[in-house]
């Protein structure tokens, strides 16, 4: 089988985790991979298999508007310590994937340069989407073009022009050559061309055994990028937001019918989706929790559930982050690992033990998942032979038709069935993995737990977190393109009431490429509804979708 389908990811968002410098001066080669040999130890300690780094090439600022694919950036390091990072990985048992950000560049990278100073005469006109000489940007250079997400500093590449192909594909080979790195997690795979991701396919497994593509994909039908000619996985923002509101909400069917659904698109068995609780553009996990001590079972969800779990560097401390004033500066924090450590951490604890059972039970890879017993506040499946049970109120009692003696792994408790039923109750805000008896594995029971704490993490702290609002590209500093109106909440948005209040579909014929936003989210509605009644959770993530490339996404996934 290949590694990434019985891997668990550990995400690091380098340029935060190490403090670099929020703009790059190009400058000389900084040394901030010197701390990475003492990650990579944790990593092994916590039973991370691989790890998602990035991004970590030349950029301006926040690592997503590229100015040279080849180079390392130099608020990092060299090509050398990068080199030298995955050669220590790999000597630990961890595999790593970088950041492949193909679908825009920054405004320093060599071809869009070339268009400022040549114009016209330049040779990589083509290499952008739509170049009109005749527009203009909130730079003033003298002309327009399409961009990501409506940020002028983010200019969008023509992943149709075979020039572009092979320059990315060529940027693939130099990495596998150049730092043996085992897959890629593309940026807005979202609204890159497919034709382009399928070549990519091809290409990539040809060039190494087992190299693993990840899309990052917020809405729309998966199985549309995850599939055997296109991409291995993409992110789970789905079961993300289940996950968090499954128990602020005290709602375990809205977490079961998320799999379910997946399972019946073909998303569960042999395909595995990247599971995440928070990440480089989402509010940490005990932030959006309203009661703390939902840490443990969210977690147990998040290593038992079909997937490929993944956990952002610091939420195993259980440190808090916020979007504030626009800003994702709190979700990236630099971090010290000596500091973290030399404080006891209950959180901590539960990512170890939950790694070692992860890695010694290949249920939790390969077995079947089957429901066993849902109700709002308790949920039990299984995964092959082994049992998990969560809940997210009071204490509750369980009753599943099962036979044998099984174990808990994290209380190392018993029960047995009875007459053909296991019996047994659960506390309150607590997740369990039981294991049966003849299983004969050794696993040592949690020593501390989260207390509760049912402080409300204020109104709109997990609402805000469902979607990566600015995704990738979300930083203060990010300059207002002149256009950015598109990525403005529409006039009117926020008085969605009621059914009359939704916005009006264009009229029939009309292009997508020519819809206002509010023509698109209600396009998108439209085909929603088409599939079964409208939830208000349903017309949310659409009200709070305002990117264009995103709903034009979101529309044309629908079959």
């Amino acid at each position: 089988m290949a590694w990434y389908e019985e891997a668990v990811f550990y995400h690091i968002y380098p340029l935060g985790m190490t403090g670099a410098p929020e703009y790059n001066d190009y400058g000389q080669p900084a040394d901030r991979f010197a701390g990475m040999e003492e990650w990579i130890v944790h990593m092994k300690d916590c039973g991370f298999t691989a790890l998602y780094f990035g991004p970590c090439f030349s950029s301006g600022s926040h690592g997503y508007d590229t100015a040279d694919y080849r180079r390392v950036d130099e608020r990092l390091g060299a090509n050398d310590d990068l080199k030298e990072m995955v050669r220590l990985c790999h000597e630990n048992g961890i595999r790593v994937i970088l950041d492949g950000v193909f679908n825009h560049t920054g405004r320093d990278f060599f071809a869009f340069r070339d268009i400022r100073e040549n114009r016209e005469y330049s040779q990589y006109l083509g290499w952008y989407c739509n170049v009109n000489l005749g527009g203009n940007n909130e730079y003033g250079d003298g002309f327009s073009y399409e961009t990501w997400g409506g940020y002028d500093m983010l200019p969008k590449l023509d992943l149709r022009n075979p020039a572009v192909r092979e320059y990315h594909l060529e940027t693939i080979r130099f990495w596998v050559n150049e730092f043996d790195i085992d897959g890629l997690r593309l940026d807005a795979a979202d609204v890159m061309d497919i034709g382009f991701l399928q070549e990519m396919r091809r290409f990539t497994s040809a060039l190494k055994e087992d190299f693993w593509l990840m899309g990052e994909v917020i809405h729309g039908d998966y199985s549309r990028w995850v599939n055997s000619g296109t991409l291995h996985s993409v992110t789970n923002y789905a079961l993300h937001k289940a996950l968090f509101s499954g128990h602020n909400d005290q709602n375990y069917f809205e977490i079961a019918h998320t799999i379910r659904r997946q399972i019946q698109m073909g998303l569960g068995g042999d395909v595995r989706l990247y599971s995440f609780v928070d990440n480089h553009d989402v509010e940490r996990i005990m932030t959006k929790l309203r009661d703390k001590s939902h840490f443990l079972p969210v977690h147990v969800l998040l290593y038992t559930l079909p997937g490929i779990p993944s956990v952002y560097y610091g939420s195993e401390f259980g440190i808090e982050g916020r979007k504030e004033w626009g800003s994702d500066a709190s979700l990236r924090p630099a971090l010290s690992l000596a500091e973290l450590s030399a404080q006891q951490s209950a959180p901590l604890e539960i990512i170890k033990a939950l790694g070692k059972v992860h890695m010694q039970e290949p249920a939790l890879w390969y077995g079947d998942y089957r429901e066993l017993e849902l109700t709002t506040t308790k949920y039990a499946f299984m995964r092959g032979d082994v049992l998990v049970t969560v809940t997210n109120s009071g204490r509750e009692d369980f009753a599943v038709e099962l036979e044998g003696t099984y174990t808990g792994v994290l209380s190392g408790r018993k029960i047995s069935s009875d007459y053909g039923w296991l019996r047994f109750d659960l506390e309150g805000g607590s997740g369990e993995i039981w294991i049966p008896e003849d299983a004969r594995k050794s696993y040592e029971p949690l020593k501390h737990r989260i207390e509760e704490n049912t402080q409300s993490c204020g109104e709109n702290a997990a609402e805000a977190s469902e979607i990566p609002h600015s995704a990738d590209a979300g930083q203060n500093q990010m300059p207002q393109s002149a256009d950015a109106g598109q990525n403005q909440m529409p006039q009117g948005t926020n008085a969605w009431q009621n059914p009359d209040d939704l916005p009006q579909r264009a009229d029939p014929g009309k292009n997508l490429e020519d819809m206002t936003i509010e023509e698109l989210q209600a396009e998108v509605l439209a085909r929603l509804s088409a599939n079964g009644p409208l939830t208000d959770r349903m017309i949310r993530e659409v009200q709070e979708n305002v990117y264009r490339d995103s709903l034009l996404n979101w529309v044309r996934s629908f079959r």
